[in-house]
């Protein structure tokens, strides 16, 4: 199981979005490296991170960061990839927990269902449903089945909330949704 921390740190390149005085990066390393503790504390997983460091910096741009992460995953190889971010809109009243999957009735969009009933259930965010976003490049290139995971939005005071106070919440969320994924819960 591949786990991407969809973001490089600030004041590099592809670093993530910021609001509530929070910055996307460091949630989103967090939230996976419980994750990754998580699966890898389970005999029936082994799963890697595109950081394991908060300062691993992939790539010199954008478009090579991207890349990167999918070339660590395809070589691996990975069987699931999963990218973990968190959203925001220029809306704050907007909130809620998205799941991006390159199509519909696949693999990836049983196991997005799964992860998003889990990340719902335990840290209480809405769910604003799973889409079809076959142009995103992780989802367009991995070779495995790949979900991006929009935890929750930066922008919104409630979530940002949940984002900075239940990021082993969150990772636990979507743990419960890939063990009922396979039928192990």
């Amino acid at each position: 199981m591949f786990i991407d921390q969809g973001h490089n740190p600030t004041g590099h390149p592809n670093a993530g979005a910021e609001a509530n005085g929070l910055h996307e990066e460091n949630i989103t390393y967090q939230v996976c490296i419980y994750l990754d503790n998580l699966l890898n504390n389970d005999s029936r997983f082994d799963a890697r991170v595109s950081r394991p460091t908060p300062t691993t910096v992939l790539g010199t741009n954008s478009t090579t960061s991207l890349a990167e992460r999918v070339r660590m995953a395809n070589e691996w190889p990975a069987d699931y990839f999963i990218s973990i971010h968190c959203n925001s809109n220029p809306n704050p009243a907007i909130n809620g927990t998205e799941v991006y999957i390159y199509k519909y009735y696949t693999q990836a969009h049983w196991l997005a269902q799964h992860v998003m009933n889990g990340i719902t259930q335990i840290v209480g965010t809405k769910n604003n449903g799973i889409f079809e976003r076959p142009s995103l490049y992780v989802l367009r290139n991995t070779k495995m089945p790949a979900i991006l995971v929009e935890l929750a939005y930066l922008t919104n005071v409630s979530d940002a909330e949940k984002l900075r106070d239940n990021q082993y919440q969150f990772a636990y969320g979507i743990y419960l949704g890939i063990l009922r994924y396979f039928g192990f819960a």
